[in-house]
């Protein structure tokens, strides 16, 4: 071989080839004398052919050719390799992520800091809550509200301060039942007026949108909670000969009573108007009932309580928890009571006093304060 890289008719080789190697005489494919076939021919396309060999042979000889004519080592071309290799990856641009691995450059992609996680948090605790007001506002519109009890007029079922659930199913689309203890607005003038619990502005505003939306009990003090012991049409008298009260001429015995109280310390003789109900106090020396708002006419017109003023039956006591049970109705009280249309009796008109009917005690009006309750 000659220094510039000749050789022979072989064509150019070392760093100087053309492009295309020089052609390689193929042997025809015949078999041998023992019939069996020889190697196939090689790859009639040459291009493809180098492009699927990493390092053909033709190329390691003309490489090591020209270094020898140049007087390089094999060290020394190896050297001269990585020092460019070095080259480049020092001329790459500061930042340039061409060259990263795809876990890189997704960890690259990740919000930086606490602020987005931060974010997602206080949306989803904003979307929970408000989910929850919402429920808990329509929970109180449709179907349950709580009610606390300020007054001693129901012991000793319920005591001054008693946290009670009430089930807005009833009156409607679930009838009243006698013994039902119910919760509903003042028919008018039954609450002494109150003085308003004072609190700051924040607190104001706290409030009733806690109160609004079901989770506090409105303090408002407009509603009363009492149990209905006459339905509409029933004829109510107190008392028989055992002081007891009758309901359309059966004598009922009333478990529920306050220790030491009389069924009614003042005699009335009443039937109940169509859509009302005549309602009275478990503690009935110190409520002041539809006994107590009878008057004139003391026949039931005026005592009763209107169905539409009505807000619910009371079902649970839920506060203080030392408290909690079901609020029940005493269905053996009245169990035996027949119907109105059944009773058959007729009414006999109270005579006038000037005020309620008293007893043979000589029992006048009944003291004490009614039961206003707060309805949230």
């Amino acid at each position: 071989m000659s220094r510039d890289g000749r050789d022979g008719d072989t064509g150019w080789v070392g760093y100087d080839k053309p492009s295309e190697p020089p052609a390689v005489a193929q042997a025809p494919h015949t078999p041998d004398t023992a019939g069996t076939p020889m190697a196939p021919d090689l790859d009639p396309n040459p291009q493809e052919q180098r492009v699927a060999t990493t390092d053909p042979a033709w190329l390691r000889d003309d490489t090591a050719q020209g270094a020898a004519a140049s007087g390089e080592t094999a060290s020394d071309t190896a050297s001269h390799t990585a020092s460019e290799r070095t080259s480049e990856t020092a001329a790459a641009p500061a930042g340039a992520t061409g060259s990263a691995s795809p876990k890189n450059r997704h960890a690259d992609e990740e919000p930086v800091g606490g602020l987005a996680v931060l974010g997602a948090a206080l949306k989803e605790f904003v979307i929970v809550v408000g989910m929850a007001l919402v429920l808990s506002f329509v929970v109180k519109t449709w179907l349950l509200q709580a009610f606390y009890i300020p007054s001693g007029s129901m012991e000793n079922t319920l005591v001054l301060n008693d946290r009670v659930i009430v089930s807005k199913l009833t009156p409607r689309p679930i009838d009243l039942k006698r013994g039902d203890i119910i919760v509903f607005a003042d028919p008018g003038h039954w609450l002494d007026a109150t003085t308003p619990v004072k609190r700051g502005p924040l607190g104001t505003v706290v409030s009733d949108a806690l109160t609004f939306v079901g989770l506090l009990p409105d303090n408002s003090e407009n509603h009363l909670i009492k149990r209905v012991i006459g339905l509409p049409g029933d004829h109510v008298v107190c008392c028989d000969e055992g002081g007891r009260i009758t309901i359309n001429g059966t004598a009922i015995k009333e478990p529920y009573l306050k220790p030491g109280d009389a069924a009614s310390e003042q005699n009335f003789d009443i039937t109940v108007p169509s859509g009302k109900v005549w309602v009275m106090g478990d503690h009935r020396s110190n409520s002041a009932d539809s006994r107590a708002h009878d008057a004139p006419a003391n026949d039931g017109s005026q005592g009763s309580v209107d169905e539409s003023l009505i807000v619910g039956r009371a079902v649970a006591l839920v506060w203080p928890l030392d408290h909690l049970t079901w609020l029940s109705n005493p269905t053996s009280t009245f169990a035996t009571v027949p119907a109105p249309a059944a009773a058959g009796s007729t009414r006999t008109p109270a005579k006038p006093s000037g005020g309620p009917t008293t007893g043979g005690s000589g029992g006048g009006e009944i003291g004490g304060t009614d039961a206003p309750t707060g309805g949230g």
